[in-house]
């Protein structure tokens, strides 16, 4: 059943109603009114409407209710059904009188009912229907809550006495050295030169180290190993390659995505500049509160430039790229959905807690009440968020972006000529000349499909038209957020339902953490700005704690607190709880750098432990929780692809202007873009592959890429057929294993010297003598078209190399990071 609604009225976020006013309003009602409505008006809405648009029917086609005066006041897919006093202004008007949509559809109402309804709106829609008043209550002890550890104050622990006083560098390694020898383990000892110099390699900046470095690595380390690692450190953390690499660990947080999701994933050809934007603060070092802020109230933070304010507006991108259902008729559902997502982002990200699991009901785990998902969801209920997808057949929910201020130097998109410009609008009035052609004739069943194809066509050209300038440049337009024009609290909803709201609850924050009671939200805003600091304020107990967890799992393969998006009452304790507390108190003294807090940790004896097996630890601690050793590691989706490229000597490190995704605009379903788009198979870092809901890169879902439809802390590890399928027949593999084989041709005087040069390219280290032995023998097998056996020193075919460079591609120590 299409909506009343034929026109766009600005939408009433959640039908946030005051109680009092719907009281006021029956009670304002003459005797004369009452009957009115009762005689005339209330029987004919029974009758006719509600069995499409009631609660009693459990239907609310298009978003409209229309069993009490709220529902027709906050209308359905478009806006406001009616305007009290003015039925020329009021949809629902026109859709009874069959001047555009025509309810009821089985026939118009005579006019004297017509007449009926038209006075009753004239007069402002006298109506004694509200909605009963609810009051959601919680039975929870948030005080008693407030004993889990993980919602405690920091505080300074005492650095441990150890009793091998000469293992440890820093306190970091004290803390971890007491844990262990507590439990009558011993660290291991040091990784060798080579092995560290890939792991800090591949764990800094995700790229191999080439041979060339290596050997350099090698040499420094016989000097003096520890300046040697500090000054490759320092090397690997002032490369531009570093933020490529942290940037991405965000964006698994952040739910980094070029596309909507769910049934229609349209694309969001915009979100790109997100993606550059977090990149850009790693390489920057960004202190990680002023991080928090941009992502969360950069609109709202002072800008003494035209450039600084513009990295503002693109950073909060972060709340905008989230999952939306396009095709949703209740503008309503849309809005709620969109904010809990928001806010299920935003306390993940930060904050590690799931509170979008009290949206429904008081968090069934954690000590959350409902009523603190509602104050937060009235922040971004008083926000506008811009996400830019042109409307259509398949986007009820259309979105504006974002004008930035600096125009792009090199336009991004496509560019149209005067001549395209003027054809498209010429084609623009030929649709809805056409349009209007058809709902003329729409007693015709066979114009229903042709309205359909009118609207899809004119949809895609008003969104072209919507994102060029007057001489068809893109325009520099970017995905985030407002203020929006009005502020207010968002009603509980009863069960999460939209259509049962029950009180208002002020805007606020989590009860549980102990500074909440510090911050009080003006009535001005919509509270994001004071969300910002509250967030990033040192004595929030979670945020410091989160992202230094968040930074010891991506440099251990395992965060001191297991759990990383969960530190509510089911997430794991922190196997080394003092050591997190003093981590995340000097992460904060360090000015909350993140740069600081990788060095101070890669820098440690923890960190540059062999990961060779003891059989007796591992007995005590199989998983290694207590660090007895250095966990090996499975190369990431990303890390896998882009050192094969830079194998194959093919990574090009430049980074690419904008993304594919934007060069097909915001109207394409991605999944249609597939074909084109994945695996771009363009040679840049992986980092810079479109990233579509459900369409991912074959590359990076065949290995464990995660799922950007919502936050993610910790990938999943698998090892399955089809990875080791890929490495040994996709073309992408073989095409990189050759361009090496040339080198090695090319590059080296006898097959020793390639071999040689291929394990420190592939494995970063030097072969064994029995690996070379092992590699001639291979060759001195291996036959060429020809048949020709060769001898050993001479010159292998390509193919031979090929194969050899692919094997050891193809190996799990190359997947391998120990």
């Amino acid at each position: 059943m299409p909506a009343l609604i034929k026109r766009c009225l600005t939408i009433v976020l959640l039908g946030c109603v005051s109680w009092n006013v719907a009281g006021a309003e029956e009670s304002s009602i003459t005797p004369e009114q009452m009957e009115f409505f009762e005689n005339k008006i209330r029987p004919v809405l029974v009758r006719e409407c509600y069995e499409c648009h009631s609660a009693e029917s459990g239907k609310t086609r298009g978003g409209l209710r229309l069993d009490t005066r709220i529902g027709l006041l906050q209308g359905g897919e478009s806006g406001p059904s009616v305007v009290p006093g003015h039925p020329e202004d009021s949809p629902f008007w026109d859709a009874i009188t069959y001047s555009g949509w025509e309810m009821p559809p089985r026939g118009k109402l005579p006019d004297n009912v017509l007449a009926d309804f038209k006075v009753w709106i004239e007069m402002g829609m006298p109506d004694p229907r509200v909605r009963e008043a609810v009051v959601v209550e919680s039975t929870m002890d948030v005080e008693a809550g407030r004993d889990h550890w993980a919602f405690q104050s920091l505080k300074q622990p005492t650095v441990p006495e150890v009793k091998d006083s000469g293992w440890a560098k820093d306190d970091l390694d004290r803390f971890v050295q007491s844990k262990l020898e507590s439990n009558g383990l011993s660290p291991a000892e040091e990784a060798d030169a080579a092995t560290l110099l890939r792991r800090l390699s591949f764990d800094l900046i995700g790229l191999p180290p080439t041979p060339d470095e290596v050997q350099q690595f090698l040499d420094a380390m016989a000097d003096d190993r520890e300046t040697a690692v500090a000054e490759k450190v320092d090397e690997l953390l002032d490369s531009p390659r570093f933020g490529e690499r942290w940037g991405r660990h965000w964006m698994d947080v952040a739910r980094y995505a070029e596309s909507c999701g769910n049934s229609t994933n349209n694309t969001f050809p915009h979100a790109w500049r997100y993606r550059d934007y977090v990149i850009d603060s790693f390489n920057d070092d960004t202190p990680y509160d002023r991080f928090i802020a941009e992502q969360v109230a950069g609109d709202l933070l002072p800008a003494k430039t035209d450039q600084q304010w513009q990295e503002n507006l693109i950073a909060t991108g972060f709340l905008a790229l989230g999952t939306k259902n396009l095709i949703e008729r209740n503008p309503r559902q849309v809005t709620a959905d969109i904010v809990d997502e928001q806010i299920d982002t935003v306390s993940k990200a930060f904050l590690g807690l799931t509170v979008a699991c009290a949206r429904c009901h008081d968090h069934k785990l954690d000590p959350i009440p409902t009523a603190d998902y509602y104050a937060m969801a009235g922040i971004f209920l008083s926000t506008n968020t811009y996400y830019g997808t042109a409307s259509g057949i398949q986007n009820r929910n259309a979105s504006d972006l974002l004008k930035l201020p600096i125009a792009d130097a090199t336009s991004v998109g496509r560019t149209y000529s005067e001549s395209d410009l003027e054809g498209l609008k010429e084609r623009q009035q030929s649709l809805r000349s056409q349009m209007f052609d058809a709902v003329r004739d729409r007693e015709n069943s066979s114009q229903q499909q042709t309205l359909i194809r009118l609207r899809a066509q004119l949809a895609q050209i008003q969104g072209v038209l919507a994102e060029v300038n007057d001489d068809g440049t893109p325009k520099s337009l970017a995905m985030g957020v407002q203020e929006a024009s009005d502020f207010q609290n968002a009603p509980v909803l009863v069960r999460g339902d939209v259509e049962t709201p029950a009180q208002e609850v002020p805007r606020g924050f989590i009860q549980v953490l102990p500074h909440s009671e510090a911050y009080q939200i003006p009535d001005d805003s919509s509270g994001r700005m004071e969300l910002a600091k509250w967030l990033a304020d040192e004595e929030n107990p979670l945020t410091a704690r989160v992202m230094v967890n968040r930074i010891w799992l991506h440099l251990f393969g395992e965060g001191i607190v297991a759990t990383p998006n969960n530190w509510g009452l089911t997430g794991q304790e922190p196997t080394h709880p003092e050591l997190l507390d003093h981590l995340a108190i000097r992460f904060m003294d360090n000015g909350w750098s993140v740069k600081s807090m990788i060095r101070d940790i890669v820098l440690s004896r923890t960190y540059q432990m062999s990961s060779r097996m003891n059989e007796d630890h591992y007995e005590i601690d199989p998983e290694n929780r207590l660090l007895w050793r250095a966990s090996p590691r499975q190369l990431d989706a990303e890390s896998l692809r882009d050192a094969i490229l830079a194998i194959g000597g093919s990574l090009d490190l430049q980074r690419p202007l904008g993304s594919p995704v934007a060069r097909f605009g915001n109207n394409r379903v991605g999944r249609t873009l597939d074909a084109s788009l994945m695996d771009g198979l363009d040679d840049h870092r992986s980092v810079y592959l479109p990233i579509l809901r459900d369409a991912l890169p074959r590359s990076l879902s065949l290995f464990d890429f995660a799922d950007p439809s919502m936050s993610n802390a910790k990938r999943d590890v698998s090892n399955v057929p089809t990875q080791a399928l890929y490495l040994m027949n996709d073309s992408f593999v073989i095409d990189n294993a050759k361009q090496l084989a040339r080198r090695l041709i090319n590059d080296n005087g006898n097959v020793r010297e390639g071999v040689m040069h291929a394990f420190l390219a592939i494995y970063g280290r030097p072969p064994t003598r029995q690996e070379i032995q092992s590699s001639l023998e291979f060759f001195s097998r291996f036959r060429d078209t020809s048949t020709r056996r060769f001898r050993r020193g001479s010159t292998p075919s390509d193919l031979a190399l090929t194969a050899f460079c692919q094997a050891l591609i193809a190996s799990a120590e190359f997947r391998s990071l120990n």
